[in-house]
C-alpha cells in the first residue's frame, strides 16, 4: 500500500509539471509605430515583467507610421493597435466594429520663444503660426473652434504653414515663425530649448464643453476579438494599467526605457517622463465618453466630412467598457 501510495503521488505530480509545460501564454499581437510612445510603455512592461505576471505573449510588430497600424488592424495581422477615438467612430459608421480604450490624453501645444510678445491666443491674429499636421488636424481644429468663440477666425486671421511634425518643430527652432502648434512630445522638444507653452489643447477643452482631461490616443481593436478574448483584453488593460502606475511612480523605470526616447539630454528626458505622465489617464470610462461625444460634435461641426465622413454623431459603441461602471 505504502509503494501503491507512492507511485500515485509520483503520478500526481508529473502530470502537474505536464500540464504547466503544457500551457502557453495568450498571445497578443500588436501592430506599434518604432518611434513611438507605445514602445515605451512595452519596454517598461517588459522590464518589470508585467507580461508574464499577466500571462500573456506580446507579439509586437514594429511599423513606420500610425497608418500603417490601422492597415494591419484592418487585415487582421495585429489585435491591438494605437489611434484615437475619432476615427474608431468614424470606422464603426463605415461598418467596421472597432472600439477604444484610452491610452493617453496628452494633447499638443501652442508654443512660442521665451522672449515672445504673444501672451495670449488672441496676439495670434497677424502671426506666422506653424501647424504639425493637415488642415484637419485634431488640435488644430480645436483650436480654431475655441478662438471662433472670441471671433477670430485664425485660418483668415494668421499666416498658417502646414508640415510635417518633425519640420514645424525644427523650423520653429529656427525663428522661421512666431508660433507652432504641435504633437505633444516635439512640444516636449521645444519646451527643453526653452520655448514657452502659450496654451496647451487640454487648456481650451473646458472652453468648448469637456469637463476634464480626453484620451485622445486609445488601444484600438475590433470588438468582435474582444468578445472572444475578453478574459486576455482584460489582463491586458489591467497590465497596462500597472505599467502606467510604474512610470508614474518610478524615475528608475524610466532611466531604463531612456534609450527609446531617441535623446540622451536630461532635460528633455525629464520634459518627456513629467508630459508623459501628465497624459496618464486618471478617468472612467464613462466620463472620457461623455466629453468625447461633445468634443466629436465640435470637431464634425468645423471639420466636416473631411474628418468624419458620414458620421454626423459618435457611435455609441466607440468606447471599451472593459468592466460594469468603466
Amino acid at each position: 500500500m505504502r509503494l501503491l501510495g507512492r507511485t500515485l503521488a509520483l503520478a500526481t505530480i508529473l502530470a502537474l509539471i505536464q500540464v504547466a509545460a503544457g500551457h502557453a501564454a495568450d498571445t497578443i499581437r500588436l501592430a506599434v509605430q518604432k518611434t513611438g510612445t507605445f514602445s515605451w510603455e512595452l519596454a517598461a512592461i517588459r522590464s518589470a515583467g508585467l507580461d508574464k505576471e499577466a500571462d500573456l505573449s506580446l507579439d509586437v510588430t514594429e511599423l513606420a507610421s500610425p497608418e500603417a497600424g490601422k492597415i494591419a488592424l484592418r487585415a487582421g495581422s495585429a489585435d491591438i493597435i494605437l489611434s484615437d477615438w475619432l476615427w474608431v467612430s468614424r470606422e464603426r459608421a463605415l461598418g467596421a466594429r472597432l472600439t477604444f480604450y484610452p491610452y493617453s490624453s496628452a494633447l499638443g501645444a501652442v508654443m512660442v520663444p521665451a522672449t515672445s510678445p504673444i501672451k495670449t491666443l488672441a496676439d495670434l491674429k497677424g502671426r506666422k503660426l506653424g501647424i504639425g499636421g493637415g488642415p484637419i488636424d485634431k488640435s488644430w481644429l480645436l483650436l480654431q473652434a475655441r478662438m471662433k468663440q472670441d471671433g477670430i477666425d485664425l485660418k483668415s486671421d494668421a499666416s498658417i504653414v502646414y508640415g510635417a511634425p518633425p519640420l514645424i518643430a525644427a523650423k520653429a527652432l529656427d525663428g522661421e515663425m512666431d508660433a507652432s502648434l504641435n504633437f505633444w512630445n516635439f512640444c516636449a522638444q521645444l519646451e527643453a530649448k526653452g520655448f514657452r507653452r502659450l496654451a496647451g489643447i487640454e487648456d481650451i477643452l473646458p472652453k468648448l464643453g469637456a469637463k476634464g482631461a480626453v484620451s485622445a490616443v486609445g488601444y484600438v481593436f475590433d470588438e468582435n476579438w474582444a468578445a472572444s478574448h475578453r478574459d486576455a483584453v482584460a489582463r491586458f488593460i489591467a497590465m497596462t494599467r500597472k505599467a502606467k502606475q510604474l512610470l508614474i511612480s518610478s524615475d528608475a523605470a524610466w532611466d531604463r526605457i531612456a534609450p527609446l526616447t531617441g535623446t540622451s539630454d536630461a532635460t528633455l528626458l525629464r520634459t518627456y517622463r513629467d508630459r508623459y505622465r501628465d497624459g496618464i489617464p486618471r478617468r472612467s470610462i464613462t466620463d472620457e465618453e461623455v466629453d468625447a461625444r461633445v468634443l466629436y460634435r465640435v470637431l464634425a461641426e468645423i471639420g466636416g466630412r473631411d474628418l468624419v465622413g458620414p458620421a454626423a454623431e459618435f457611435d455609441p459603441g466607440t468606447f471599451y467598457h472593459a468592466a460594469p461602471g468603466d
